[in-house]
């Protein structure tokens, strides 16, 4: 545990380390209650550090057995050793640091450092778990090349695996073995990893872009192997991708993945033993939804991709944390849609690919306004590089991560294709094999493109979602038409003042035909292309574009260029125009989203007693063009996310909230039932399973048209999703049914519940899915028990466990942060639930816990009766003895 009150880091105090590790020499001798490491550490004095200085080793929950500097003991003096840091004197330029330490991974219940999982020994070293295995100076910018020896029983851990390549293995004395490991590559004690279980492989071997055999592992549980082949797929063609659109390849003769069942986070990117959760590799038609599938290819290609945006070139410090991770997000987000267009465009032409990027671009915009939205506008608001922390982990955020990778894509907007991979060349030939800083990378991309970024840095040092507000008007006399276009950014905790940033607006102007009109800016001799990106870089500016025969409809941030929020008047018949005729598909979505918020926060905030009928017409348009495929239309019939609407709300009400979108959910499925029918007998998917864009757009509209034909309690919609559910084929179709049942009043929910709980008794992951759909459950009946008592009773089920990240993140996660109505009660049961989770996790698990916390971390947006029921609450658990810095840095926050 850390201590009761953390020390605030700031990034601009960062100073080299006075020693580095050049090479560092690990035995292992795993136990699992008393595992015996041996370090043997070659330092040496750092050229960059500013003072002299004793060695600095960062321990945690260690036992100390032994101590030695060139092979001998230090004195007393010599040695100090105080929160959680051992300072050590030594002379000269080079000394040798043998250290030796006790760890029990049976009692790690953090699940940092090295645990037990199903018997198995794994490590989670990312941010700072390698101190909780051995003393090291556990900071990213110390690079050391690791060699490693691992010693286990034989029967309980026959596959022994870390690092790099396999030098040496054999048999040991009494039921042992043992496996040598090493790293070619130095790299920072983050990346370590060993596991030591019992598993088997999927194998491949594979030859680069130039012309080396590689061998690829996955390896899993045995039981599992037939739900490994998607992962490896995935794997190769996130090879192939990296090759071919970087020019990066792999550099290790062996790549290996493990999946796990307890694991706090997604995976991890470990140099060439990538760790994942079981969640994010194992997928088979029965077990696994479309989306499954889709997860499942971009964590693997995220963490593939790391290899060179992580572990070549790393962190200098984790203030930089987004230099990796929004880098990496962009990367795996550009690999996702050239996959999903790849394959649709194989089907359907261009269009078909241009739709497939869509709604791939789509499925990110709803993550982000969904998540780090209301992240920048909350106590915890931080620019994507923060300036300051108490709890590393608690910097793993939406920010650091979605809006990195948006900071990124409007780079790649700014210097084009071309230029973003001579940047990319660039950073790779100055940086490789080193710990840098954003600001490297933004140079890098800035000389190799003869151009000034920096204003553009303002993205990276300023938290907060600027707002972009815009007007027209229209010269009927000159065919002109001014585009005037602001922005501003609220104040934000430690940042009352904003800068300008540099903002690229991709702006297209619409014809009273529908179509796109050829742009010219003022001043120039030919008109250009259907889009333009405007580069807003003050507070104001005005563009005005000539040659036009006709007033234009604006359709403004095309492909969502900018991760900002949009102000633009416009009334309800030109948002039906736009989503009718906008040739972005981004922005035809986006008008159908605008126009349901106005709709749905209308209906909240009691402006209108029913849906209008000028929305359901626009909407009826929009799911009946047969020109938009399936999967774009289930997207556009999607209601904005609860979370999004709330953040739109001042105060946010969530009981109003959700009466109001239960309004518009049940008119919707009844006024345009007949369609819903036909939408569910017209997209079934005949014939064996297979995972295909196509298809899973098909799936999608037809779980969409069961979900509305159930809210509206239409009885032959309720009858098609029972008998959907006992005839699916595979998981989409059968999920899909049941949540369309468990979101509605029907009877037929809880058998459908009891039965798929049966039928997948054993499946920890199928479980996961059933724990969440219950408790995010709406109520349709008004006399249906409050979602809570159905949560508390399944904390009892055999299959949950507190100390399973995924548990908690289906169960209680799904609760706290997607069912806002059931969890914000008027009677304050679900703040009291909330309290009383978070300080049991804390005991166990800081870090998942402090995910539980954020929950309520934008509590003082509610309204003033739900903040005097959360305040407390929030009291409660900032009071508990013994509370981590993770806990204690959220509540604070929040409070403060």
């Amino acid at each position: 545990m850390k201590t009761e009150h953390a020390p605030t880091i700031q990034r601009a105090d960062y100073r080299p380390l006075a020693w580095t590790v050049e090479s560092i020499d690990l035995h292992f001798k795993l136990d699992p209650d008393a595992t015996l490491v041996t370090s043997r550490m070659v330092c040496a004095r750092n050229p960059a550090a500013v003072d002299e200085g004793p060695i600095l080793l960062w321990g945690e929950a260690l036992e100390r057995i032994s101590l030695k500097v060139d092979d001998a003991a230090l004195p007393a003096e010599a040695v100090r050793e105080a929160d959680g840091v051992l300072q050590i004197d030594a002379a000269g330029e080079r000394a040798v640091v043998e250290v030796v330490t006790r760890i029990d991974p049976r009692a790690n219940t953090t699940l940092s450092g090295l645990y037990l999982s199903n018997g198995g020994f794994f490590t989670q070293c990312e941010a700072e778990g390698f101190r909780r295995i051995t003393y090291f100076p556990d900071r990213p910018d110390v690079m050391a090349r690791y060699t490693v020896t691992l010693e286990a029983d034989r029967a309980e851990c026959p596959v022994l695996l870390s690092n790099g390549n396999l030098l040496e293995q054999g048999e040991l004395p009494g039921g042992r073995h043992f496996a040598k490991w090493e790293d070619p590559f130095p790299k920072p004690s983050y990346l370590f990893a060993l596991v030591a279980a019992k598993l088997v492989a999927l194998e491949r071997t594979v030859t680069t872009a130039s012309g080396r055999e590689v061998l690829l592992q996955v390896w899993v549980e045995e039981g599992n192997l037939d739900r490994s082949e998607h992962a490896m797929d995935s794997l190769i063609h996130s090879m192939r991708w990296d090759e071919e659109t970087f020019g990066l390849e792999l550099d290790l003769d062996r790549f290996m993945i493990v999946a796990v069942g307890d694991f706090n986070m997604g995976a991890m990117e470990n140099k060439g033993l990538n760790i994942f959760n079981t969640k994010f590799i194992l997928a088979k038609p029965d077990t696994a939804t479309d989306v499954d599938y889709e997860n499942v290819e971009s964590v693997v290609a995220h963490e593939y991709f790391h290899n060179w945006t992580g572990n070549r070139v790393t962190c200098r410090d984790w203030f930089q944390l987004t230099l990796k991770e929004g880098l990496t997000v962009f990367r795996d987000q550009q690999f996702s849609a050239d996959m999903l267009a790849r394959v649709a465009g194989e089907a359907a032409g261009p269009a078909g690919a241009a739709s497939a990027r869509a709604v791939k671009r789509i499925d990110d915009v709803r993550v982000l306004r969904a998540a780090q939205f209301a992240e920048d506008g909350g106590p915890m608001a931080h620019p994507i590089r923060p300036d300051s922390y108490q709890e590393i982990n608690n910097f793993y955020t939406a920010t650091v991560y979605e809006k990195g990778a948006e900071v990124i894509r409007m780079l790649h907007t700014l210097l084009g294709p071309e230029g973003f991979r001579n940047g990319m060349d660039l950073y790779f030939s100055y940086h490789d094999g080193q710990a840098v800083t954003c600001d490297d990378f933004v140079e890098a991309l800035s000389e190799a493109n003869g151009v000034d970024l920096d204003q553009f840095m303002r993205w990276y040092e300023q938290a907060g979602t600027p707002r972009v507000s815009a007007r027209g008007e229209w010269d009927a006399a000159t065919g002109s038409y001014t585009l005037t276009l602001a922005q501003r950014t609220p104040p934000t905790p430690g940042q009352p003042e904003k800068q300008p940033l540099v903002i690229p607006v991709a702006v297209g102007l619409i014809g009273p035909d529908g179509r796109d009109r050829a742009l010219r800016l003022e001043g120039e001799s030919q008109a250009g292309a259907g889009t333009r990106v405007l580069a807003l870089t003050e507070a104001e500016q005005r563009f005005r574009f000539t040659g036009l025969d006709a007033e234009p409809v604006p359709s403004l941030l095309r492909g969502f260029s900018a991760p900002v929020i949009l102000e633009l008047d416009e009334d309800d018949a030109r948002l039906a125009f736009r989503m009718a005729h906008d040739a972005d598909p981004f922005n035809r979505w986006d008008a159908a989203q605008r126009y349901a918020e106005r709709v749905i926060l209308g209906l909240a905030g009691g402006q209108a007693g029913a849906v209008p009928e000028a929305f359901i017409a626009a909407f009826r348009a929009l799911l009946n063009n047969p020109a938009l495929d399936p999967a774009f239309r289930a997207q556009a019939a999607s209601l904005p996310t609860e979370s999004y609407l709330l953040e739109r709300m001042a105060p946010a009400d969530p009981a109003a909230l959700r009466a109001a979108l239960v309004l518009t959910m049940r008119t919707l499925g009844g006024v345009l039932a007949e369609h819903w029918l036909r939408l569910v007998e017209s997209m079934h998917v005949p014939g064996p399973y297979r995972y295909h864009p196509a298809d899973a757009g098909r799936r999608a509209l037809g779980n969409l048209a069961l979900r509305y034909l159930a809210a509206a309690g239409d009885a032959r919609g309720l009858a098609a999703a029972s008998a959907r559910y006992a005839a699916a084929t595979n998981m989409t179709e059968r999920f899909g049914a049941l949540a369309a049942l468990v979101q509605s009043a029907s009877p037929a929910r809880e058998p459908a519940l009891a039965a798929f709980h049966e039928r997948y008794r054993g499946d920890a992951l199928v479980l996961d899915k059933w724990f969440a759909l219950q408790a995010g459950a709406w109520r349709w009946d008004d006399a249906a028990a409050p979602t809570l008592a159905r949560v508390r009773a399944l904390l009892s089920d055999a299959a949950f466990s507190l100390s399973n990240p995924n548990k908690v993140y289906a169960l209680l996660g799904t609760f706290f942060r997607a069912n806002a109505a059931e969890f914000h009660a008027a009677d304050g049961s679900g703040h009291a639930f909330w309290a009383e989770q978070v300080i049991e996790l804390d005991r166990k698990n800081p870090q998942v816990a402090a995910r539980m916390a954020r929950a309520l971390e934008n509590w003082r947006h509610y309204t003033p009766a739900l903040q005097a029921s959360i305040r407390p609450q929030l009291e409660r658990v900032l009071a508990a003895p013994g509370l981590s810095a993770d806990v204690q840095e959220i509540v604070g926050k929040a409070l403060a």
